[in-house]
């Protein structure tokens, strides 16, 4: 069954999020302008981090990466979904549809790895000050980068080979704006549970392992903290923290609880609510967190701008 994958379906649709034409040109308008606000401002960011000497640091350098990852999530789905509202049609190849979830499975798991590290990068600049440069090597930063890119592609390699062993031979309709792997659980005619069991215990190491670092690293700069006396010092200590503490929580707040449930009773509308929270809305969230509230990042894009404006 499973060399008959192609043969028996050959496409998926996608229902997207509204069958009303008049909400699909509104919903068109939206997305383009959430993605090229997306795709300018990260690689705002990443231009200004690279050009400014002033930010060439660990915790700068992480941020860049994650700036090309919301880039590079973003432009998994967010073209396709905007064909799709222009063409009218809403169909995805086969081989698309599972391309396009390894793609969204990498970088969402590289994004996770990738903040764990930024995590234990504020740990150390927090807890150990005095032996902060000497430990956050550039090496170091480069492995952790590098470590995190390679479980993204490790654990959707596995997921792809899960889902090219299933058999799709009767609906092809998803219910939702791209190719989610607990929907494509629901429509294969193969049995599931093993690949379920697999996506379960995949996504919950990655997820409770990445989680325990961060929760452990803040652990730690809260005892921190918690020893300086002076209210000045807790302020600073905090603000360098407040713009990573806040992205960690919108993160896994929503992917924890999209992908809490992936039995019979995962909820398609829920599951479109809470995806697009962290698909769409949090890459742009980043960049604006990351740029509106940082003033090293502004006071860069200052510069940028002024040597822009007297090289003229």
């Amino acid at each position: 069954m499973a060399n008959r994958n192609a043969s028996v379906i050959t496409e998926f649709i996608l229902l997207g999020l509204t069958d009303n034409p008049e909400l699909n040109i509104i919903l068109f308008v939206l997305f383009l302008v959430i993605y090229l606000v997306t795709v300018v401002g990260n690689i705002w960011i990443i231009t200004i981090i690279l050009a400014s000497a002033q930010l060439h640091s660990p915790k700068y350098f992480f941020l860049s990466q994650l700036a090309f990852l919301d880039f590079c999530y973003s432009s998994v789905f967010i073209p396709k979904m905007l064909e799709n509202y222009v063409t009218g049609q809403r169909v995805i190849s086969y081989h698309g549809c599972l391309l396009q979830y390894s793609f969204v499975s990498m970088f969402l798991t590289t994004e996770c790895f990738l903040l764990a590290a930024m995590a234990y990068d504020r740990y150390l600049a927090i807890c150990h000050p005095l032996h902060y440069r000497s430990l956050m090597t550039p090496m170091l930063c480069t492995y952790l980068v590098t470590a995190s890119y390679l479980l993204g592609c490790a654990n959707s390699l596995t997921h792809l080979s899960s889902l090219l062993s299933l058999s799709f031979c009767g609906p092809n309709v998803i219910n939702h704006y791209f190719c989610d792997i607990p929907l494509l659980f629901q429509l294969s005619c193969s049995d599931t549970q093993h690949n379920k069991l697999l996506f379960t215990v995949l996504s919950g190491t990655t997820s409770v392992t990445t989680f325990l670092v961060v929760v452990s690293s803040y652990l730690g700069i809260l005892l921190s903290v918690l020893k300086i006396h002076s209210t000045r010092g807790k302020y600073k200590a905090f603000s360098t923290c407040a713009s990573h503490l806040t992205v960690v929580t919108l993160f896994y707040g929503t992917v924890i609880f999209t992908y809490l449930d992936t039995s019979s009773s995962y909820t398609q509308d829920r599951a479109k609510i809470l995806s697009m929270f962290y698909t769409l809305f949090l890459p742009i969230l980043n960049f604006l967190i990351y740029s509106v509230r940082n003033r090293k990042a502004k006071e860069a894009m200052k510069r940028i701008i002024m040597r822009k404006i007297l090289a003229q």
